[in-house]
């Protein structure tokens, strides 16, 4: 067959389509199977848009766990004395940490998000920068929470 190149696959119609009457279209061989992600080399501005799709998702397992301990602090005197001494734990208190953190950087894209549904900041040089400010404007606040926090 003459419409058939040699990097193309004959097996079945299912592949192959028909062009005209003398031509015959398969899928090419070296197309890629699968994506390996940890191949590719992300802007900081996708990975900023991804950890913001991130920590919505972690906020929403962590107000569960946040409201099961708010649960437990309303119930009585002495669920509040536990939930103190729950919160005094060191591991909790990082636990509660992360929970701020996911939060303030939740907020702080959110409102890049919004500024750029405004078309502010949504060339390529100023959502890199934005993404930036977004990562310093939460290491700062965080820092600032961990410490009166902690």
């Amino acid at each position: 067959m003459s419409g058939i190149s040699s990097d193309s696959i004959w097996l079945d119609r299912g592949r192959c389509r028909t062009g005209s009457p003398n031509k015959v279209f398969c899928m090419h061989t070296h197309r890629p199977v699968n994506l390996a992600l940890t191949k590719f080399s992300f802007p900081l501005a996708a990975i900023a848009s991804i950890t913001h799709r991130v920590t919505g998702v972690a906020l929403f397992v962590g107000v569960a766990a946040l409201l099961y301990l708010l649960d437990i602090a309303l119930a009585s005197d002495e669920g509040f004395a536990a939930a103190q001494s729950l919160l005094a734990q060191p591991l909790i208190k990082l636990v509660f940490i992360a929970i701020l953190a996911a939060l303030t950087f939740h907020i702080v894209a959110g409102v890049k998000h919004l500024l750029l549904d405004f078309h502010i900041g949504d060339s390529v040089g100023a959502a890199k920068i934005g993404a930036q400010i977004s990562i310093v404007v939460t290491i700062v606040i965080v820092a600032a929470a961990g410490v009166w926090l902690w």
